[in-house]
């Protein structure tokens, strides 16, 4: 999943949620799957491998304990 613009000024995509909710996922689920999304985007484009891959298991880590602390 990518993200579009409006996760990037603040608003999670109301198209995105709906169509997560349409899928039976809840309300806070589709947000924080949003929220995952655009953060692994961001994880994405750094270019030191130890940093990515650390930056990656802390995302994980997160979305595992129910949040994108």
């Amino acid at each position: 999943m990518k993200c579009t613009h409006g996760a990037t000024v603040g608003q999670l995509d109301d198209e995105a949620i709906f169509y997560l909710r349409s899928r039976g996922i809840g309300l806070q689920e589709a947000r924080d799957l949003l929220t995952y999304a655009f953060a692994n985007d961001v994880v994405e484009r750094v270019r030191v491998d130890s940093l990515r891959e650390r930056l990656s298991q802390t995302l994980l880590t997160a979305r595992r304990a129910g949040g994108t602390e």
